[in-house]
């Protein structure tokens, strides 16, 4: 059993940064690849961002490629996402997500077992 909780949402202008965390428990951490998904109001779920159990690979969603960077720090058990230049479409509540596999990249809902509360983004207009 993994626990995630997501931190680091909030109100931003457009054009402004977030940096969300994800604190994983578990002494298994690195062998999990990780991954943040949004939902916006109305909308499904959608992938952003994943990295390897290595954090050596990443993977974006084209519509965040460029402004979004995915990292993770195996020694504290969290996965961070580096949210930059961002637009009133990335409002959405953020969740991370986790699945125990050497297997890269994984981009798919039904691939990851384990998921965040989510954390909320508003960017303002």
């Amino acid at each position: 059993q993994v626990l995630l909780v997501e931190s680091g949402g909030g109100l931003v202008q457009a054009g402004g940064s977030l940096r969300l965390s994800c604190a994983a428990s578990g002494r298994t951490f690195s062998s999990y690849v990780m991954g943040w998904f949004r939902q916006a109001p109305g909308k499904e779920r959608e992938f952003g961002a994943a990295i390897s159990w290595s954090g050596d690979s990443t993977y974006y969603e084209d519509s965040v490629k460029g402004r979004f960077t995915i990292s993770r720090d195996n020694a504290k058990n969290t996965v961070y996402l580096q949210m930059n230049s961002l637009k009133a479409e990335d409002t959405a509540v953020y969740y991370c997500a986790a699945v125990r596999t050497y297997n890269f990249p994984k981009r798919h809902i039904y691939e990851y077992d384990y998921w965040g509360q989510g954390t909320q983004v508003t960017v303002s207009s």
